[in-house]
């Protein structure tokens, strides 16, 4: 039970520090680069020495992948937190559950059970009920456009790790992590060229402070699914991160949601226990 309490307070940690990271009316892109060059450096520590090398190729062509949706998923994450809080940004990126479950009903025939499908139709209805009246304090793609994006990112790149659990080499499994977080930290650094965007001592500090938790709260999950059923361990991790972000949002950003706002919420955290089941 340690590692997973360990593991959504991690999670929580990197909406805290997102938030608190992009003050100011453009998010630094340097930030994440050098979170993703901290998370590269400790996937590197725990690499396996000695592995077979059969399936190399299979977690550099998914690492790349995965590395661009991560980039686009912690994008998305950074601007969201801005405009919408943590705990709602938190709440819909953690629904992106919701996408390969989709993935695997319409492209790989699984079975639709009641808790799913309910999952999926109280998903739509917590869009809904965002959608239903536009916040005059948003424009553009912010609010619902946003959070919905958010969600797609975060599921698309959730579904790229299960693709390669299911289909990759076990023993290539830290290495297909460093390939994402290598090509993610390539890709932002190459952002951040085109935007003429230089590191500086903030960006270094929250850098390094937002790469701690993003790497830990996935390797503390991993520890605690080898004690706890994943039945048990996924509902706990995702709503007790959406918890625990909520709370941080409410005594350390002073933020308050609006009923419509809150309802949303509470769907959130019913579809992602149907889910997660």
């Amino acid at each position: 039970m340690l590692n997973l309490i360990l593991a959504m307070l991690s999670s929580a940690l990197v909406a805290v520090v997102m938030r608190v990271g992009s003050e100011g009316d453009q998010p630094r892109k340097p930030m994440l680069a050098v979170n993703y060059l901290v998370c590269a450096a400790i996937s590197l520590l725990f690499l396996q020495s000695g592995t077979e090398p059969t399936g190399m190729g299979f977690a550099v062509g998914l690492g790349l992948a995965g590395g661009i949706l991560y980039l686009g998923a912690f994008l998305l994450l950074q601007r969201s937190v801005r405009e919408n809080g943590v705990a709602l940004s938190s709440a819909f990126m953690k629904l992106g559950v919701v996408v390969p479950t989709v993935l695997g009903l319409t492209l790989f025939h699984e079975r639709a059970g009641i808790a799913r499908v309910a999952g999926i139709a109280l998903t739509a209805a917590a869009i809904a009920i965002l959608a239903g009246r536009p916040d005059k304090r948003r424009s553009g793609s912010g609010g619902v456009g946003l959070l919905a994006l958010l969600m797609l990112g975060g599921g698309l790149a959730d579904g790229m790790s299960k693709f390669y659990s299911a289909y990759g080499n076990p023993a290539l499994e830290g290495h297909y992590l460093c390939f994402v977080f290598a090509f993610a930290l390539v890709l932002c650094a190459a952002l951040c060229a085109r935007l003429g965007q230089r590191p500086t001592g903030r960006d270094a500090l929250f850098g390094v402070l937002l790469g701690l938790p993003n790497y830990f709260s996935s390797r503390f999950l991993l520890r605690a699914l080898a004690e706890i059923p994943a039945s048990v361990a996924f509902p706990v991790f995702s709503c007790g991160t959406i918890l625990l972000t909520s709370l941080s949002g409410r005594l350390l950003f002073g933020e308050r949601n609006a009923p419509r706002q809150r309802a949303a919420l509470g769907l959130a955290l019913a579809a992602l226990i149907l889910l997660n089941l």
